[in-house]
């Protein structure tokens, strides 16, 4: 009877162990989801979509607004992170960044191999020179050397163009930034570059350039992402649609634009 009576009581003492150690393993139920984060691909010299603060060395830009907001709607921590512009397919792809969100202009040929959202803004391609350029009209660049930043929707705008045959030379720049520079000092006739970016620039110096009203074709901006992120491109897809609808997209575009610009 004692030898049953301990086998019984052993029995019980192995389940309160067992059972201990499978409490002790198993996650607490009340444990914190770690937070999503979305990590954007920029380049980080591209006002006044997304660029430095000269003062405080902090990003700021129309895009960098919209995605910040977008994250506090989706429950997010947004990561800005710098990329070679050049690279941003290889950036995507290799999932070192989530999203491009930087004045990134929807064309079929990106769409290859990047999904977009609908489109949030309309932009083109325009043409600045010096206000003592002789350059009047695209006609104008045959023989001339033109500047583009490398990467940019303003190199298949240019070359697809019957132009561009024509012209001496296309130059292609890391950024806008030393391009407009070398027109200011002659070393470039014309830039080639997207018109919010021309116009801020532009508008910094008033008299030194000319927009010419020849352009070289409209586009779109759209966010992009994987192919294969269905679910983030949904997300983003919604967000801009209710920052459209209750009226932030357009509080954001006035701040840096002066107007509603948005699409």
């Amino acid at each position: 009877m004692k030898k049953a009576l301990l086998m019984v009581s052993a029995a019980l003492v192995a389940g309160v162990f067992l059972s201990a150690c499978d409490k002790a393993s198993a996650p607490a139920a009340s444990a914190p989801a770690a937070s999503d984060k979305i990590v954007i691909g920029l380049d980080d010299n591209f006002p006044p979509m997304g660029f430095r603060d000269s003062k405080s060395n902090e990003l700021v830009g129309f895009d960098i607004d919209l995605a910040r907001e977008a994250g506090k709607r989706l429950g997010a921590t947004v990561e800005f992170k710098p990329i070679d512009w050049n690279a941003k397919e290889a950036e995507l792809s290799s999932k070192r960044v989530d999203a491009l969100w930087n004045g990134l202009t929807i064309t079929e040929k990106r769409k290859e191999q990047i999904a977009f959202t609908s489109p949030y803004l309309e932009n083109r391609q325009i043409i600045i020179v010096t206000s003592k350029s002789p350059v009047k009209s695209k006609a104008d660049l045959a023989g001339k050397v033109v500047g583009v930043q490398e990467g940019s929707s303003a190199v298949e705008a240019v070359e697809k163009d019957p132009v561009a045959k024509n012209l001496k030379e296309l130059r292609k720049f890391g950024d806008n930034v030393a391009a407009l520079m070398d027109v200011s000092n002659g070393r470039l006739d014309a830039l080639v570059v997207d018109e919010v970016v021309g116009r801020y620039y532009t508008a910094k110096r008033p008299g030194e350039y000319v927009v010419l009203d020849d352009h070289f074709g409209t586009e779109e901006y759209g966010v992009g992402v994987r192919k294969d992120d269905a679910a983030l491109l949904g997300k983003l897809e919604q967000a801009l649609a209710d920052m459209k609808k209750d009226g932030t997209a357009e509080k954001i575009s006035t701040q840096w634009f002066g107007k509603n610009i948005v699409k």
